[in-house]
């Protein structure tokens, strides 16, 4: 075996290539920047070789340390791996899943029991969050994100696509202002969703009212809410009509506590996907959970067309 480069000296070489910064570096890696010069001049008196050069006060690559980048990085996630097969932690049967928290509570919770049943040997840690998870730093093996789909270094496999849909109690189709078309939507307070996780392709309520051909000038008005749950909720209350993720509010529309009062239904530009780390592929409780999740989201697309056609 030929002998292997200081492996510190490569960490601090790929931290300061990562930035172009040996002050950077030394920041990330809470040294002094004179500690990365001396790493760095360690690893190329290793190499006999240069791997930085400077042009006008600026930190470049050399050519070979660029090529060698990708490399390197792939193998420090191969370490990682091994190092978690080798160290077989006691929370093996533990799995922690990041979901942002309407999806947690409208979609996958009331699922969850199905899973314990199927694996009664992993414990499902639920982690939700609005913020997205870094699986540098964050203890978390899985995690459903909404949005467009590109997650540089994640393995990542599509879950369901999302449309949104205008939803309402059923209360709100009978009495002294009936909702029966778009136009009756004049007479009722538009719930609105503001979350953070919203595509931003998808219709606020006054491109919605443009495109159903309704001159309604307070479009803006109404209640907003910071998540898309809380809509949903406000919706199965009474207190107003909301454009709600479908997939979110299956369950009330499924018993009855919503409606889908009329048939002008957006795919959205976002769909939802499960996301995790290279080193997290071997896993059991990882495996366990996608594949158990994937046919869960197939049965909850087909049930969602189901309540779409019977509106």
């Amino acid at each position: 075996m030929k002998q292997l480069p200081p492996l510190n000296a490569l960490r601090v070489f790929e931290a300061a290539a990562r930035h172009l910064s040996f002050t950077k570096a030394a920041e990330e890696l809470h040294v002094t920047p004179g500690a990365v010069s001396q790493q760095i001049k360690a690893l190329e008196d290793f190499l006999q070789t240069p791997v930085f050069r400077r042009h006008k006060r600026a930190l470049l690559l050399t050519d070979e340390a660029q090529a060698s980048l990708p490399i390197l990085r792939e193998g420090f996630d191969k370490l990682v791996e091994a190092g978690d097969i080798l160290a077989k932690k006691a929370d093996a049967g533990r799995l922690t899943v990041s979901v942002a928290p309407s999806f947690a509570s409208k979609w996958l919770v009331p699922r969850l029991d199905r899973f314990q049943e199927e694996h009664p040997d992993i414990d499902v840690w639920v982690s939700a969050d609005m913020n997205v998870v870094d699986f540098a730093v964050d203890d978390v093996d899985v995690a459903i994100r909404y949005g467009p789909g590109s997650y540089d270094g994640l393995v990542t496999e599509h879950l369901m696509a999302e449309k949104i849909v205008p939803v309402a109690s059923p209360q709100l189709l009978t009495g002294d202002n009936p909702l029966k078309k778009p136009s009756d939507l004049i007479n009722h307070t538009l719930l609105h969703d503001s979350s953070t996780e919203k595509d931003p392709g998808c219709p606020t309520w006054p491109m919605w009212l443009k495109a159903a051909g309704v001159s309604h000038k307070e479009g803006e008005r109404g209640l907003k809410f910071n998540q898309s749950s809380l809509v949903i909720e406000a919706a199965v209350a009474g207190k107003g009509v909301a454009l709600a993720k479908a997939a979110l509010a299956l369950a009330d529309l499924e018993a009855a506590r919503l409606v889908i009062p009329f048939d002008l239904t957006t795919p959205s530009e976002f769909s939802y996907y499960v996301v995790h780390p290279p080193s997290k592929s071997s896993s059991p409780a990882v495996k366990a959970f996608k594949a158990w999740v994937l046919k869960e989201a197939a049965e909850s697309v087909e049930a969602s067309d189901t309540q779409e056609a019977a509106a």
